[in-house]
């Protein structure tokens, strides 16, 4: 386990709530209960936090929330709590993905790649859980092609990484790199917040 990013976690764990669960959840909230909306079978969703998302998530799905820190578990627990008993949530860092091959038929993500230390290996591990065929969903933020976002985004990044996100990672193209299929991006606020549909290789 990354034992840097997991500490860097725990300490945010006590402020996330007040940073994130206010204007931005209250912003993208109808956006994401449309993006959860299409869950189904067996689903992975990672980076669970304190689980300002699980509000969010249609009822009775069987999903296994993981995340690499203790204490946003912690918080997360109540809120999993009163989603149901269909929603299992461990410790665990992504790039140390205990699950079989092919053991999920979705993998979701939401604001997570700009904050995962090797995103391609990240993804690599997450493409080799799903089935063949299966799919990799993310609402992320991720680096722009235009003037000022992108010179604000890399402006902000050395600043940002030090407590959470990088505000520039190219993660679409990180999902091509990591081997899956069929990227598709939906825009969801300029060309910085994007959906990402992408599936895992048929031949495993």
């Amino acid at each position: 386990m990354d034992l840097v990013t997991k500490r860097k976690w725990d300490s945010a764990a006590a402020t996330f709530d007040l940073m994130g669960g206010y204007g931005p959840e209250k912003r993208w909230g109808p956006r994401k209960r449309e993006f959860f909306s299409h869950m189904r079978g067996r689903v992975l969703f990672l980076a669970v936090g304190t689980g300002l998302d699980i509000p969010f998530f249609p009822p009775e799905r069987d999903i296994v929330g993981i995340d690499i820190s203790a204490g946003m578990l912690e918080k997360a627990r109540p809120r999993a709590a009163a989603y149901g008993d269909t929603l299992e949530l461990r410790e665990l860092d992504v790039h140390d993905l205990d699950y079989p091959d092919h053991s999920f038929d979705q993998v979701y993500t939401s604001c997570t790649f700009c904050s995962v230390p090797d995103p391609v290996r990240g993804l690599e591990r997450l493409r080799r859980a799903l089935k063949p065929g299966g799919e990799l969903r993310m609402f992320e933020h991720t680096r722009s092609r235009y003037f000022p976002f992108n010179l604000m985004l890399n402006l902000m990044t050395p600043l940002s990484r030090r407590v959470g996100p990088e505000m520039n990672r190219d993660t679409v193209a990180n999902v091509s790199r990591a081997g899956f299929e069929r990227v598709e991006v939906r825009s969801v606020y300029l060309d910085v917040v994007k959906q990402i549909r992408a599936v895992a290789p048929a031949a495993a």
